[in-house]
């Protein structure tokens, strides 16, 4: 065979059209053949393998996705994101968002779908794109969005960015949430259920409470929120349990005020009543958020949870009736309350001896607090809080209050209500006795009517007793 050279090589017109046909030609039977030859699948996989080999050059860019939910639960990459990026934006981004709530100490500007935020770590440029799109999986008709993140840079600092960049993200963002901290109160009745700003100006301060129940509560608190490590080496989520009972009136929802403004923990409200089944309620344990509060009122009359022995029954209706006891059980005590840390579940009733004694065990229920009538110590922290009067300088009608209060059962709520009805101190304190008069006076009547028709119970069983021994 002889080597190739240039000089061999046609140089006429009709022979280089010579030389063209016979390659097309060649060609067009090299294809008839693999044609006929190779089946179909493995011909379609060579001819994408020869054009992405030839045609298309490997980009040199890489797309981090982020999704603003992992299944159920909320990506904390996402959320520290959103905070992260408000402080990158720039005069090349076009459409910006802007609120601000009556908490917040500044605006809050974020940027509109399809935008992007160039950022730069450590000599690596960083593109942010937010991206909005329709949940066809939701189910509602198309009025849901899949929000996500996409971060897009150079291949070759791959591990720079997921290694050291995103975590300086989260702890950045960490650091903002702290420094404008505005506690939030969430109804987690849908799956992007809004949030409002938690403004209630409650404390430990302020509680018409026992000092001593005031004292235990907060030792309780603080020695919760420090004892990661205890939980996690003892093999307990880390989560506490609290039921608040006593009558309407007593003050159980200003206690949770107090509790999330002590802590800084978001509030999240669950009405049971709205939850449609358990996987809807264990959906809705899962979108809360650690640090947070998770509030359910009225246990006893919320949802039907006393008839354990129906569940066991009815097990195949159980997806669609509601909520049931144990599934309420297995959420707050079970596997699936590990989903999660720092949290804190308050149960609020008036009726204690109503609930089932599984939810009133430790581990469900840690803590039993009774919200009380209003107390001679509660009087004088409403009365340093509505009218300024201090112990130190106390009302010549604070000793005669403080005896009324002791015999007569009255709510903080009510005794507030009565200092609230004048801004002269005089006039407040004399109402208020005047009201407690009225209290004890209608107690009195109330107690003598239940002793009447007991004496007349006792009557008719004593008549009915001397006829048999007649007869």
């Amino acid at each position: 065979m002889y080597p190739f050279d240039f000089k061999d090589m046609p140089t006429s017109a009709s022979s280089l059209f010579s030389a063209y046909a016979s390659m097309a030609a060649f060609i067009m039977l090299v294809r008839s053949m693999v044609d006929q030859l190779l089946p179909p699948e493995l011909r379609s996989y060579i001819y994408s393998f020869i054009h992405q080999f030839f045609y298309s050059p490997r980009s040199l860019d890489m797309t981090i996705i982020i999704d603003e939910k992992c299944g159920y639960i909320n990506n904390q990459v996402y959320e520290a994101a959103e905070v992260y990026l408000q402080t990158k934006i720039s005069d090349s981004n076009e459409r910006l968002r802007v609120t601000k709530t009556p908490g917040q100490k500044s605006l809050n500007i974020a940027v509109d779908k399809d935008q992007e935020i160039i950022d730069f770590f450590d000599g690596v440029k960083l593109r942010w794109h937010f991206v909005c799109a329709e949940d066809k999986n939701s189910g509602s008709g198309g009025d849901d969005e899949k929000r996500k993140f996409e971060l897009i840079f150079p291949k070759k600092h791959r591990t720079k960015v997921i290694d050291s960049y995103l975590s300086h993200v989260l702890a950045r963002a960490n650091a903002i949430r702290e420094e404008e901290k505005v506690l939030k109160l969430d109804s987690q009745l849908t799956q992007h259920s809004g949030s409002v700003d938690l403004e209630h100006p409650s404390t430990f301060d302020t509680l018409a409470m026992d000092p001593e129940l005031k004292r235990t509560i907060i030792e309780d608190l603080d020695r919760f929120v420090r004892r990661k490590d205890f939980y996690r080496k003892v093999g307990k989520a880390w989560k506490r349990g609290y039921l608040l009972y006593g009558p309407p009136g007593t003050g159980k929802s200003s206690l949770i005020a107090a509790m999330a403004n002590y802590l800084k923990f978001d509030v999240y409200d669950l009405e049971l009543t709205s939850v449609y089944n358990n996987s809807e309620l264990r959906r809705i344990m899962l979108s809360t958020s650690n640090r947070s509060i998770l509030v359910i009122e009225d246990i006893d009359c919320t949802v039907d949870i006393q008839n354990r022995e129906s569940e066991e029954d009815d097990n195949e209706q159980s997806n669609t009736r509601g909520v049931t006891l144990s599934g309420l059980l297995n959420f707050i005590d079970g596997l699936w309350s590990s989903c999660g840390d720092e949290r804190i579940i308050v149960f609020t009733t008036n009726n204690k001896d109503k609930l089932d004694p599984a939810l009133l065990r430790p581990g469900r229920m840690d803590v039993h607090i009774h919200m009380s009538y209003c107390t001679p110590s509660g009087f004088r922290v409403l009365a340093s809080n509505y009218l300024g009067i201090h112990e130190s300088n106390p009302h010549r009608l604070c000793g005669e209050i403080e005896a009324l209060i002791e015999s007569t059962e009255v709510t903080p709520a009510e005794i507030a209500e009565e200092l609230m009805k004048s801004d002269d101190v005089d006039v407040a304190l004399e109402g208020l006795v005047n009201f407690l008069k009225r209290k004890k006076s209608e107690r009195s009547k109330i107690n003598d009517e239940g002793s009447r028709g007991t004496n007349n119970i006792e009557i008719e069983e004593t008549n009915e007793d001397a006829e048999r021994k007649q007869a």
